[in-house]
């Protein structure tokens, strides 16, 4: 059994003495495992970075087995992002999550576009907060969450939404709201076609943190959501100079 394909690299973990386990969320085999040996030398451990963009051959006796990869790089985005923290945490954050909610072995070549697309605006620098909030909530439509925000819930009007229902994930008008709506999660403007603003942007992950917390990740056993997304939080947050926040 082999394969050759392309994708980002967002898990690396020791495997014995001298290999790593290698996850690569690729595009026509999905979020795919493989050991790579000789991984922790100093050749090939600053080309296994996550973020990184990898061409790999995937060899196994059979198809259920680990395997084992070649790895040949691509674009190393780990050392573009390296000396900006900001930009490093959402890269982290991205290869955190991808890992945590994918399943294994299952192709979602659009998804994957979008990932590899949010990982070069990160690369580059250049409109990532906006790409960034997208991309979570694409994250958690692959996942079975798909916010809809195109019309209220309650029946209100489609020019007054104001709100999110924690619930359903669907949008609030102000007038259906009424006295919930301080039980509801706010509707930042830049999820309506607005401007990403470093408020709306905290402001939406917010709500796509809601989500991730109390509906996706209590689906998926007892693991809770990475670290590296709060610190990435609590880093635009300070970028906001607000007060510290608390995930979850």
């Amino acid at each position: 059994m082999d394969w050759r394909d392309a994708g980002v690299i967002i898990g690396v973990r020791p495997h014995g003495e001298t290999a790593v386990i290698l996850e690569v969320f690729t595009r026509a085999h999905g979020r795919h495992l493989g050991v790579v040996h000789g991984g922790r030398s100093r050749k090939k451990a600053p080309m296994l970075q996550p973020g990184n963009q990898v061409d790999v051959v995937w060899r196994a006796r059979l198809e259920s087995h680990l395997g084992t990869y070649s790895v040949e790089p691509l674009r190393s985005r780990a050392g573009d992002v390296l000396s900006d923290p900001l930009r490093l945490s959402a890269l982290t954050s991205v290869c955190a999550l991808a890992a945590f909610v994918l399943p294994e072995r299952e192709a979602v070549p659009a998804f994957q576009a979008q990932t590899e697309s949010l990982c070069d605006a990160l690369a580059d620098g250049a409109g990532w907060l906006r790409d960034y909030v997208f991309w979570e909530m694409a994250l958690l439509a692959e996942a079975g969450l798909t916010l809809d925000l195109s019309a209220c819930a309650g029946g209100g009007g489609a020019n007054d939404l104001a709100f999110v229902s924690p619930r359903t994930g669907r949008a609030v008008s102000r007038a259906a709201a009424g006295d919930w709506a301080d039980r509801l999660l706010p509707l930042p403007t830049m999820l309506l076609g607005g401007p990403a603003t470093l408020d709306d942007v905290l402001l939406s992950l917010r709500v796509t943190g809601h989500f991730l917390h109390h509906h996706l990740a209590p689906t998926l056993g007892a693991r809770p959501v990475p670290p590296a997304r709060a610190r990435l939080i609590a880093a635009l947050t300070r970028a906001a100079g607000g007060p510290p926040t608390q995930e979850g």
